[in-house]
């Protein structure tokens, strides 16, 4: 018991001063504070926060395919590829930012009906799992897998509409998480920079 709380220790202690190598503690603190204020944004006024992250998505999209089509004065490779993508990207971004609100529904619906076909997909591969190994478990993650995803995409208006709400609640969670954890780092390292 004693050796598996040194591990534990041990372990946490070398994930936070790898994180601080790279980064201070502080910025996975704005990091988690930013995560749960725009999950909160989400819950109490999904329909304006989705326009607005949509809008910014656009705008992304349009500096993006921009940027993409200067760099290929500077390289050349893949020039066909790059083209075609900054294309896309400019087409994207214009449309986001001429109608951002029919661009905000059907970016949900695309984005449902994409997670219900993948959900399907890892749905059929645990059941293949589960079938070939006979394991059970396996099995029960592919059956909750399918129904998620065909329901999904059976009801895509009603996913959709609640889409901003599980984005909400899953980013409060992970800046919560985020938050806690840098709260860990900031009071594990001062001892260890004594200590070295």
């Amino acid at each position: 018991m004693h050796n598996c709380m040194e591990t534990t220790t041990a372990s946490c202690k070398s994930f936070c001063s790898n994180f601080s190598w790279h980064h201070p503690w502080w910025i996975l603190l704005l990091w988690g504070l930013l995560s749960v204020i725009i999950g909160i944004l989400f819950l109490v006024l999904p329909g304006i926060t989705t326009i607005v992250f949509v809008t910014f998505l656009g705008a992304y999209w349009l500096v993006g395919g921009i940027f993409s089509l200067v760099g290929l004065a500077f390289d050349r490779t893949n020039w066909g590829w790059k083209i075609f993508l900054a294309v896309i990207n400019l087409i994207a971004g214009i449309l986001v930012l001429l109608y951002p609100f029919y661009s905000t529904f059907l970016l949900l619906l695309f984005f449902v009906v994409l997670i219900g076909i993948w959900a399907l997909f890892i749905g059929g591969a645990h059941l293949y799992h589960a079938f070939t190994f006979k394991d059970a478990g396996n099995g029960i993650l592919g059956i909750i897998s399918i129904i998620f995803g065909l329901l999904l995409l059976l009801f895509p208006l009603i996913s959709a509409a609640l889409l901003p709400f599980v984005a909400g609640t899953f980013a409060i969670v992970i800046g919560i998480i985020a938050i806690v954890i840098s709260f860990k780092i900031n009071r594990i390292l001062p001892p260890m920079a004594a200590a070295a």
